[in-house]
């Protein structure tokens, strides 16, 4: 039998090395049509382009204006991106440069929406969901055409990844378009009644029906082009068909989406007037009074992590079911504790530690503890690089999958240096330090890029120190158990430490802040005349340096707005006195004489003498005799 012929792979180097330049050319335009957009937004601004005073004005824009700091940084990172695009000549290489590119989405995406407006963080999160998610889709379904007539019989495979990462970038857009559409409509009615909204109702179709032309595709054309490239034929008909077919309806759906950016919706999007002060500082309301119910109640959502915390759940639970259905075991326990991990994420980082850390201190450290010693506990315990690599498909065409990738990040230099026992106790460790001594944490509160850079950061710090304690997915080597039990007493040492030094400060971190709150509720009761209050730690109140001994005060003296009177030290109540003289009148022989107060007895033979000077000291009462009295029975003649 005659040879069977070469098999033409996508690594040959025909259709890596295309797209390699497509990559490198399409960076390059968008480096320079940014720079075109920063050139011609302050022009719009200036209402002129040019003139004498124009390159003055140009630094002024781009380093006082907001607008003008999210443009320029924007430029500065696609121009970033383009040099790293133009320079790639591996897998790595190109990986960076797809992740530098959804970072330089960052900046556009803050300024698609009024920083003051109400639900601005919610907006930027989904907005740049939304875009990045259709950057890959259809920068993925571009690349993926030109390419096409190089890929030879790795055609199906290509078409079949992509279709997999279409279907979560549909996801993607599916969700970050509803959630921005939710603060932007009053009420489902404004679909109908409302311009804005007619148009979204529009986008919403041609959406469902791009999700289901692709489902479509996915069952019936990928299936064929796999049959033509089996069958020795060209599969270019079929494929096309797929490819024709997205891009009808996206080149739609992108349309109606640049309508929808330049038509003003029903809820205006503009900064909030009057607002108090803890929404000038924060962004958001004044949340009610913290107590544990509220912290189970208050719900702010955060886009990006409530969806990663979702998908997280749905991959895990996807490949558990791929390796029942092979036959293979995984146990229960695993499941559940990354199930239990990734649900107390989602309320620490959107429900009351979230809406109580950016008001008071106390909340914040509790999500940061949260964060970075609970939530990787249960994460550990899952397993989840262990399941990967057993679930995840292993490519023999010598490209990368996402096992691939994951095998080279746990194996690569930098993991296997930050994943070390020592060094991630000290990144565990000494990350409090470097973050809440110094402006990190002031950035972490004021901005929302900041908030979610912490977030992550102390999460995965966490993850790395619990793995190299407790970890069953594959890392460094492990010490032995006694030198874990030393490892983990010494960064609980450094944690008791910095605690100590945390409530022994003298001045109010992040004083720029919280000293600017104005919350309602302060402390939880009304202030005192002549009490000071600092918020040291948030909420704490720390009293003004005062003698400790009080005047005593009459009877409704010093009382303060729903405060109980306080009430004299000396001597039995006015009424009670009386009634007990009363009482002794009516009775025969014990009726005491006129100015003279009767004695009673107690239990050990000591007499108390109701006229006697009381007061207290330490919680006990003390009786002063008068002098030259000796105990002894009283007498109707005494």
């Amino acid at each position: 039998m005659p040879p069977a012929p070469p098999r033409v792979t996508a690594v040959d180097g025909r259709a890596w090395m295309r797209a390699a330049r497509v990559g490198a050319a399409a960076s390059v335009v968008w480096a320079l049509a940014q720079l075109g957009h920063l050139v011609l937004t302050l022009a719009s601004v200036l209402g002129t382009f040019g003139g004498p005073e124009y390159g003055a004005q140009l630094q002024q824009f781009v380093t006082e204006i907001e607008l003008g700091r999210n443009l320029m940084w924007s430029t500065v990172l696609t121009a970033v991106v383009a040099l790293v695009a133009a320079a790639v000549a591996s897998y790595t290489s190109a990986a960076w440069a797809g992740v530098l590119a959804l970072v330089a989405l960052v900046p556009l995406a803050l300024t698609g929406h009024a920083a003051g407006a109400a639900s601005h963080e919610i907006a930027v999160s989904s907005w740049w969901m939304h875009v990045a998610a259709v950057c890959v889709w259809a920068g993925g379904l571009t690349v993926l055409c030109l390419v096409a007539g190089r890929l030879g019989r790795d055609l199906p495979d290509a078409a079949g990844r992509y279709s997999r990462a279409a279907l979560w970038c549909y996801v993607m857009v599916a969700y970050s378009g509803v959630v921005n559409s939710t603060i932007r409509l009053g009420s489902p009615a404004d679909l109908v009644t409302d311009p804005y909204g007619r148009l979204l109702l529009i986008k919403i179709v041609l959406t469902v029906a791009l999700g289901v032309a692709g489902w479509a595709h996915r069952r019936a054309t990928i299936p064929a082009i796999a049959a033509g490239a089996d069958g020795g034929r060209r599969p270019g008909a079929a494929f096309w068909r797929l490819a024709g077919g997205e891009v009808l309806v996206m080149g739609a759906v992108v349309g109606v989406a640049v309508a929808l950016g330049s038509s003003a919706p029903p809820v205006p999007q503009e900064p909030v007037t009057d607002a108090s002060p803890t929404f000038l500082v924060t962004g958001n309301a004044v949340p009610p009074f913290p107590t544990a119910l509220t912290y189970l109640t208050q719900w702010r959502l955060e886009p990006v992590l409530a969806f990663a915390a979702a998908a997280a759940v749905v991959v895990y639970l996807t490949w558990v079911a791929r390796l029942r259905r092979r036959g293979d075991a995984w146990p229960v326990t695993r499941t559940v504790a990354w199930a239990a991990g990734m649900l107390l994420f989602l309320w620490v980082t959107n429900a009351g530690p979230t809406v109580y850390g950016s008001v008071l201190f106390s909340a914040h450290m509790v999500q940061h503890m949260l964060l970075a010693m609970v939530v990787p506990i249960f994460v550990v315990l899952g397993a989840p690089v262990t399941l990967a690599v057993r679930a995840l498909p292993h490519r023999r065409d010598g490209s990368r999958g996402p096992r691939e990738w994951l095998l080279a990040l746990v194996h690569s230099r930098w993991a296997g240096f930050f994943s070390n026992p020592v060094v991630a106790g000290i990144n565990f460790a000494g990350s409090l330090v470097v973050f809440y001594y110094t402006a990190l944490f002031e950035l972490a509160l004021t901005t929302h890029v900041g908030h979610i850079l912490m977030v992550v950061h102390f999460t995965l710090a966490g993850y790395l120190f619990a793995n190299a304690l407790i970890g069953i997915d594959p890392g460094p080597a492990r010490p032995s158990y006694p030198l874990r039990l030393l490892l983990l007493l010494a960064t609980m040492g450094f944690h008791a430490f910095f605690g100590i030094s945390i409530i022994s400060q003298t001045s109010l971190l992040a004083a720029d802040y919280f000293g600017w709150l104005g919350l309602p509720w302060g402390g939880g009761r009304p202030r005192r005349p002549g009490e000071g209050r600092c918020h040291h730690l948030g909420h704490r109140r720390v009293p003004d340096a005062r003698p400790r001994h009080r005047r005593r005060r009459r009877v409704g003296a010093g009382r303060h707005p729903g405060g109980p009177p306080v009430r004299p030290r000396r001597g039995p109540r006015p009424r009670r006195r009386a009634a007990r003289l009363q009482r002794d009148a009516r009775r025969p022989g014990r009726a005491a004489a006129p100015g003279r107060s009767r004695a009673r007895r107690r239990p050990g033979g000591r007499r108390h003498r109701p006229g006697g000077r009381r007061h207290r000291q330490y919680g006990r009462a003390r009786v002063h005799r008068r002098p030259g009295r000796r105990p002894g029975r009283p007498t109707a003649d005494s």
